[in-house]
């Protein structure tokens, strides 16, 4: 049996402003590393798209299955606890990616690190918002839910833009794009066991905080209950299926898009540099992807998830337009590029909004939290999967093909909309919301 403490007890001694943008910026990053940095240092040093786009998709896995562990994570230790253990084995996970890079098998070695930093930053994750949930009354959830959100974007920002950047200066002064790299994992090394020592400090330790006690046979059968509830939910394979599918064509852009930005012309790339890429994909893009999301959710909050889904299944799939007549008539104006991937970027980031919504919405009911967890790891497994033969397809077709490609395989997503049943009404914002 669990014992709940009550919401009063908690302990709120510590500003929350002293750790959950500290919190949240650390949590975006260990996944910004292995989803997207691998991609872009794996580029740099010369490992071919095929095997880029296999064994970095491969990395979602512990996403995909983190709901399979997460009851552990309730049962052994605290939660605060978990937090700065972990970020100290992701600080040394890092470290030694920057050992790995320079070896003769720098693949092996840093996918080997990688996997464990997968695991560590889901694992991370679990704990991170379950101790959201713990050390804030309800109302300080609702304000700081903003402030974690912005944070997040922020430290993806400052991964995708600001580190590649710095990789690229680095290489121009190093002459090596391995030292480069290295440099870039010993900064980010210290930063997290920095990180963790902070956070060692600055949490709180809320009374609800503690280590739950079953006996084997009673967590087990909870657990269970708890997965069985999730697939009797009304309509839920077709739910399920629009989790695999409605992110089906941006699931193989995403694997492609820094490694046709970064290729040579002669290959059909737009011969950028790892500086250029740091400014056009991950300041001006990410920017824009920001935005994209705070309109999309201020539109479902004035007009509901029924009625925006259609005009946001447009959103996230017609700009990816823009990779195929950038491929067809390639460019070498940064801005003109900048300009391409922000318009993509901004409608992937409205159209997402309503995904988001879309598992809340499955996530509805008695254990909404483990459900929502559930719905993640689908999630995570839909972008995992097509994007496991992305890149051995646009060997085989080409960038510009694979990109019509794309555009082919938005036919899923809007299949999905059309089949899945969400009411009208649902995340709007009531005369009730808005008195509060």
């Amino acid at each position: 049996m669990t014992t709940s403490i009550p919401e009063a007890s908690r302990s709120n001694a510590r500003n929350p402003w002293a750790w959950i943008p500290s919190l949240y910026f650390g949590q975006a990053l260990p996944y910004l590393v292995v989803m997207t940095l691998s991609v872009v240092m794996y580029k740099n040093l010369e490992v071919s798209n095929a095997e880029i786009a296999l064994y970095t998709s491969w990395l979602y896995l512990p996403w995909v299955i983190k709901p399979l562990w997460s009851p552990l994570i309730e049962i052994f230790g605290t939660k605060r606890h978990w937090i700065t253990a972990l970020q100290f084995l992701v600080g040394a996970s890092l470290a030694l990616v920057a050992l790995s890079v320079p070896a003769p098998k720098f693949f092996q070695l840093t996918l080997a690190m990688f996997w464990l930093m997968a695991f560590a930053s889901a694992s991370h994750d679990i704990a991170a918002d379950g101790f959201y949930m713990l050390a804030l009354k309800t109302h300080q959830q609702a304000a700081f839910v903003g402030v974690r959100s912005t944070f997040y974007r922020l430290a993806n920002i400052g991964g995708q833009g600001g580190l590649v950047y710095l990789a690229g200066e680095l290489q121009e002064r190093t002459g090596s794009m391995t030292t480069a790299w290295s440099i870039v994992f010993f900064i980010l090394a210290g930063f997290f066991v920095a990180m963790a020592a902070y956070h060692q400090w600055a949490l709180p330790r809320p009374a609800a905080d503690q280590a739950r006690v079953h006996t084997g046979q009673s967590w087990l059968a909870e657990f269970l209950t708890v997965f069985a509830a999730f697939f009797r939910k009304p309509g839920i394979a077709v739910f399920l299926a629009f989790l695999l599918l409605y992110r089906f064509p941006e699931a193989q852009l995403l694997k492609l898009a820094t490694p046709f930005l970064l290729d040579k012309l002669e290959a059909g790339g737009l011969a950028l540099t790892t500086k250029q890429l740091g400014i056009a994909y991950g300041t001006v893009g990410l920017t824009a992807l920001t935005l994209g999301g705070l309109l999309g959710g201020w539109i479902i909050s004035r007009v509901g998830l029924g009625r925006a889904l259609w005009p946001m299944v447009l959103a996230i799939n017609v700009p990816n337009i823009v990779y195929v007549l950038m491929a067809a008539w390639p460019t070498g104006n940064l801005w003109l590029i900048s300009a391409a991937i922000a318009f993509e970027q901004f409608g992937y980031g409205l159209g997402f909004a309503a995904y988001l919504l879309v598992m809340i919405y499955v996530a509805e009911g008695e254990h909404k939290t483990a459900h929502y967890a559930i719905c993640t790891g689908f999630m995570a497994l839909g972008m995992m999967l097509p994007g496991m033969w992305s890149g051995w397809l646009q060997q085989q077709l080409g960038y510009l093909n694979f990109f019509i490609w794309v555009l082919i395989a938005t036919l899923p997503s809007f299949a999905m909309a059309a089949l899945i049943k969400v009411p009208a009404e649902f995340g709007k914002k009531t005369e009730d919301d808005a008195a509060r």
